[in-house]
């Protein structure tokens, strides 16, 4: 079956939506507002929850691997960090869940910091080694730090949000999410956009190239893995509020290998990839619940899929999976000075 006809409708569809800018962004906004009065049903607003917090963690892990290039396999780390730093703010100092929320994000952006000033001058493999390595270290530590985490029993009794005496439900979490999601993408939208984001695709199509031309390649790096390691605490601190009970099982690397799948599926590179990866990948799961047990097998199926089928992912863009052309070699290409060839032309030789 040819996949031109699809082809020639996202090309359609795409075009629609940039001619319709405005319009298209009103029904998107009024589904996404209306959707909790659509979904009566408490389990498939939580559902639809989670697919806001990954569209948190896909959206920074794509500042990371789609911008700028880096393989981060231990995004799951971070996560796990603002997760447990913002539970242990509000069990045991009794902050409020809103100082708790920024906080939580600025120190996993520290730790990517202190990640990244250390690591970040390595090449691919050996960063992504290193940062899967980082992320089994916080679990082990989270696990024997008994009399901070409560090891192996996690923390419970998480309190729920409250903002001026009310406090959050099923609806309430889904706007906060809704809110916060909102925000990220638009933030990176701006920033891809920006000086800052031109310099660090400069970087992940040729390092030396960007650094010839006056970008601090190392700066940008380290840049770009401390914003995406704030909006994983950013999603860490909402996923303990809403969970109201995390544990070190919850940021093992399955869920950074989870992460990484969505970001593949989606478009490496892109701002509507993510959105799209962390729709499709959480709700696959849940519509075949029979399947769950096999879910590492589902997303390791999928990333092999993508990245030998469709290394754009759906929003077929040129990402980090893309496969490098090779160079034309000499004498092969329609205007070649490689060898003299006699050029026959009727009537005459040359």
């Amino acid at each position: 079956m040819s996949i031109k006809p699809f082809h020639a409708l996202r090309e359609k569809a795409s075009l629609f939506i940039r001619r319709h800018r405005i319009t298209t962004a009103l029904v998107v906004a009024l589904f996404l507002l209306s959707l909790p009065y659509v979904l009566t049903s408490a389990y498939h607003l939580r559902v639809a929850t989670l697919v806001g917090i990954y569209v948190l963690l896909v959206s920074g892990l794509n500042v990371i691997i789609g911008f700028t290039g880096m393989f981060s396999l231990g995004h799951a780390a971070f996560y796990g960090i603002g997760a447990y730093t913002s539970a242990m703010l509000t069990t045991m100092a009794g902050w409020n869940f809103w100082l708790a929320l920024p906080v939580a994000g600025i120190v996993a952006g520290a730790f990517g910091t202190l990640i990244g000033l250390a690591t970040l001058r390595l090449r691919r493999v050996f960063l992504a080694f290193t940062t899967l390595g980082f992320g089994e270290i916080i679990r082990i530590l989270i696990l024997n730090l008994r009399s901070f985490t409560r090891g192996p029993m996690g923390i419970s009794g998480i309190p729920i949000p409250r903002i001026l005496g009310w406090t959050f439900t099923g609806r309430g979490y889904y706007y906060l999410i809704l809110v916060l999601a909102t925000v990220t993408v638009a933030t990176i939208y701006r920033m891809y956009h920006s000086r800052v984001g031109r310099a660090l695709i400069a970087i992940r199509e040729d390092e030396t190239a960007a650094s010839s031309m006056g970008i601090n390649v190392f700066g940008y790096k380290v840049l770009a893995f401390t914003v995406g390691c704030f909006f994983a605490g950013i999603a860490g601190s909402y996923f303990a509020h809403f969970q109201r009970y995390i544990s070190a099982e919850s940021f093992a690397n399955l869920e950074s290998f989870a992460i990484i799948t969505m970001l593949a599926l989606g478009g490496t590179g892109s701002i509507i990839g993510p959105i799209l990866g962390s729709t499709i990948l959480v709700l696959i799961p849940e519509i075949f619940r029979f399947l769950m047990q096999y879910r590492g097998v589902i997303y390791g199926l999928t990333l092999i899929v993508v990245i030998v089928y469709r290394p754009g992912g759906l929003a077929n863009v040129k990402g980090v999976f893309e496969k490098p052309k090779p160079p034309k070699r000499p004498g092969k290409g329609r205007f070649s000075f490689g060898r003299r060839r006699t050029v026959v032309i009727p009537g005459e030789t040359v």
